[in-house]
């Protein structure tokens, strides 16, 4: 595994930097074996990144016949809900850009947790021919507790190593979710975590200095060994960090 930091001084310098690597991603992946895979994350800083993406430079650079969009993880509730991931990407990015409605997966999160996942887990089989699923790009956050995608710590997704998708009672919420488990995560080409703003300068700090793998902090279980690992941070959440800023 490949890590790099980089650090922008502002939120919007990160938003940009992340959209110009994406299209690169895209580009670098559609020579190499025709298409691109991406694992969406959600939350407000994805959101900004998704919504440059959407204006008219961006569409001109990306050929989004190409591109094939996943989801990290998803809430149980229904597409058009306030809480939904796959409402949030909708409104940023996929009502205004062209792309195939077949090239959007999204997680059924209106189902039954267990049947939505066992679902998804048989759509990344077939998309990927059988094979395990390795995506070009993973976007991830972090949560100021150490979660990520919906891997929260004290919970059963993080002992799961069979599954590629998994449904996961989360009681800080008391309510259940669904995500990708960590060797679809770790078995990615470029994994990308996105992260701004001062209240996540703490846990920016315990995840990216941590020694080793911790379970108490699922984030610093991300480690794609065959893959590169970004932390793309603003200067507020690298603001405990001692690293030169890009």
């Amino acid at each position: 595994m490949a890590r790099k930091i980089e650090i922008y001084p502002t939120k919007l310098e990160l938003v940009q930097a992340v959209a110009e690597k994406i299209t690169a991603v895209i580009k670098e992946s559609t020579r190499a074996r025709g298409r691109c895979s991406i694992a969406l994350a959600g939350g407000s800083t994805p959101r900004d990144v998704y919504a440059l993406l959407a204006t008219e430079s961006y569409q001109k650079r990306i050929d989004w016949k190409n591109v094939y969009l996943f989801w990290d993880d998803e809430r149980t509730v229904p597409p058009d809900h306030s809480d939904s991931n796959y409402r949030m990407v909708q409104e940023a990015l996929l009502r205004h850009i062209p792309i195939p409605e077949e090239n959007v997966f999204r997680m059924r999160g209106e189902m039954e947790p267990e049947t939505a996942a066992a679902e998804y887990a048989g759509l990344l089989k077939k998309f990927f021919a059988g094979k395990w699923p390795r995506f070009d790009l993973i976007l991830l956050g972090v949560g100021e507790d150490g979660h990520t995608a919906s891997l929260f710590p004290g919970t059963s997704a993080l002992l799961e190593t069979k599954k590629e998708v998994t449904a996961v009672f989360v009681p800080k919420f008391n309510a259940w979710r669904i995500t990708l488990t960590l060797p679809v995560l770790n078995a990615a080409r470029n994994v990308m975590f996105i992260v701004s703003g001062r209240s996540k300068s703490e846990i920016t700090q315990r995840v990216v200095n941590v020694g080793q793998p911790d379970k108490e902090l699922p984030a610093t279980l991300i480690y794609p060994q065959k893959g590169f690992l970004y932390w793309i941070l603003d200067s507020e959440s690298a603001a405990l960090l001692n690293i030169e800023k890009a």
